[in-house]
């Protein structure tokens, strides 16, 4: 369960309080779940540039994501080199 406003996930109950930017790419990735998203276009949307120093950034808050929904075996964060990421959520 994502709650948007005060940026948690909880899973049965455990909750994770979320910085801002894991929450945006959370709700970016929602949008956009089981869909493959450009690199560039999820770092000009969450960070506003797509430079270097914002993908390495990217990339951290990713691994961070991941391990947030290491416990849900619905959830995934999959990467297709040198193309994008892919929010999958099965049913």
């Amino acid at each position: 369960m994502f709650n948007p406003i005060n940026h948690q996930l909880k899973l049965n109950e455990k909750v994770q309080t979320l910085t801002v930017k894991e929450a945006q790419l959370i709700a970016y990735f929602f949008k956009h779940k089981n869909q493959m998203i450009k690199r560039d276009d999820l770092l000009t949307a969450i960070w506003g540039s797509d430079d270097f120093f914002s993908g390495r950034s990217m990339d951290v808050f990713i691994s961070k994501l991941r391990k947030h929904f290491k416990q849900d075996s619905n959830i995934s964060i999959e990467s297709t080199r040198g193309v994008g990421l892919t929010f999958k959520i099965e049913q």
